[in-house]
């Protein structure tokens, strides 16, 4: 028997909302100035979907600009794994509408509910699965939100920072000793209630009530958010070194998942990693949850900041709680559009940090 392939990222796709929503905007409906949001934030501007955007519109339109840059057309994906907390709808899956909308009929597609770290536990699934020498050579991993549907424009907490938007990952085989390490995952669902959509599911089903007390809003508790972040982030960080025989000078770059530039600048700076090794787009687009960091890989690589052979620390930390990393070795992969950075965000204060959701 052949020994199991290594599997790496093959192209990347991402979409994001036309529509531009200003800090100006949001500032004024949050109760706070634009500056403010800057300066506790770190985030310039977000991404809004159309009244009529779902995520499986974005989702599907990431996903065909990967394929696109692959080379590649929908039947060859044997698998398609979506990463969301902003479903179309509680059922069916979403993955199952994007399979129908890029036309993969011969790809098994299905959700994976992990919050801001659903990308890094669907490439997990899709990385085992490949692997497994059931057939399947190539899968779709792809994390998308919505969030603008379940954000209350009044929460300053989470208004400033939620944003939609939508990247694809190509994974497929490449050469050994290139794609992932193993990924390692974990949760503690004691801090499920850190950050949720309280109403809309089994436990408290729509109703006036719920509707009239906004449960069907994001919550978050701001404060435990940002201690876990801070807490954990060096825990996943120094796992993924001792499990593979790193130092930190070893990465060339960490693409994590971006809860707000600040926060996620703080930590890396903690960590001990220079500014210029953390891939940061969440000035740009805000949070995106599970679309974080397929987008700032996409990104990373359209930056030529990455390379073949380059080694990519990837963390991630999200609602749940959960969290997970692994060490990617970047392969010559191709990349389909993204939207190139605008503004350069201003110089501030790293410690002056109230919560960021995740």
């Amino acid at each position: 028997m052949s020994p199991a392939p290594s599997i790496g990222v093959l192209a990347t796709g991402t979409c994001l909302p036309e529509r531009i929503l200003t800090n100006d905007e949001v500032a004024e409906a949050a109760g706070v100035d634009p500056g403010w949001i800057v300066q506790r934030t770190g985030v310039l501007r977000r991404h809004v979907a159309e009244p009529d955007q779902a995520a499986s519109d974005l989702a599907a339109e990431a996903v065909r600009r990967a394929l696109a840059a692959a080379g590649m057309p929908a039947s060859a994906l044997g698998l398609l794994v979506l990463a969301t907390s902003t479903p179309d709808e509680l059922g069916p899956s979403t993955a199952c509408r994007v399979q129908a909308l890029v036309g993969a009929d011969r790809a098994v597609a299905f959700d994976v509910a992990a919050a801001c770290s659903g990308w890094l536990f669907a490439a997990r699934v899709a990385h085992d699965w490949l692997r497994a020498g059931t057939g399947e050579r190539h899968a779709a991993v792809v994390g998308v939100e919505v969030y603008s549907r379940f954000v209350d424009p009044a929460d300053r907490a989470t208004a400033v920072l939620f944003a939609d938007g939508a990247a694809a990952t190509i994974l497929g085989p490449v050469p050994g000793g290139e794609g992932f390490a193993p990924i390692r995952l974990g949760s503690d669902g004691t801090g499920a209630g850190d950050v949720l959509i309280p109403a809309g599911g089994s436990r408290l089903p729509a109703s006036p009530q719920t509707l009239a007390a906004r449960r069907h809003k994001v919550h978050m508790d701001g404060r435990a958010v940002r201690d876990f972040i801070l807490r954990i982030f060096p825990e996943v960080l120094g796992d993924a070194l001792d499990r593979n025989g790193l130092r930190l000078a070893d990465v060339d770059l960490l693409v994590s998942h971006q809860p707000n530039p600040l926060l996620l600048r703080r930590a890396a700076a903690g960590a001990g990693l220079p500014e210029d090794r953390v891939v940061i787009v969440g000035d740009e687009v805000g949070n995106i949850g599970a679309a974080s960091i397929p987008y700032a890989l996409a990104s990373a690589d359209r930056d030529g900041r990455l390379r073949s052979g380059s080694r990519v620390l990837v963390t991630a930390f999200g609602a749940g709680l959960t969290w997970g990393s692994t060490v990617l070795t970047w392969t010559r992969a191709q990349h389909g559009t993204v939207p190139p950075p605008r503004t350069e965000i201003p110089r501030t204060d790293i410690s002056r940090i109230e919560g960021a959701p995740l």
